[in-house]
């Protein structure tokens, strides 16, 4: 597996679909309906990238947790 510089997220947009982001990109390199197909597609297009997928999980105990690894 070829390793890939920097991260790649996925970001769900105001529209409620799902963007798959390069890290520092100005524009998404796909967007996809469900957040499913946008970890799909970000593990074909960026082979041996773990993404990280946006999660807002508010608790009542420190910062909300932002960020999982797919």
């Amino acid at each position: 597996m070829s390793k890939q510089k920097g991260d790649v997220y996925i970001e769900q947009r105001p529209e409620g679909d799902y963007a798959v982001r390069k890290e520092h990109s100005k524009r998404a390199s796909a967007v996809e309906p469900t957040q499913a197909k946008a970890i799909q597609t970000a593990r074909e297009m960026f082979p041996g990238v773990r993404p990280n997928v946006e999660r807002v999980r508010h608790t009542n105990k420190g910062k909300p947790d932002q960020w999982r690894k797919a």
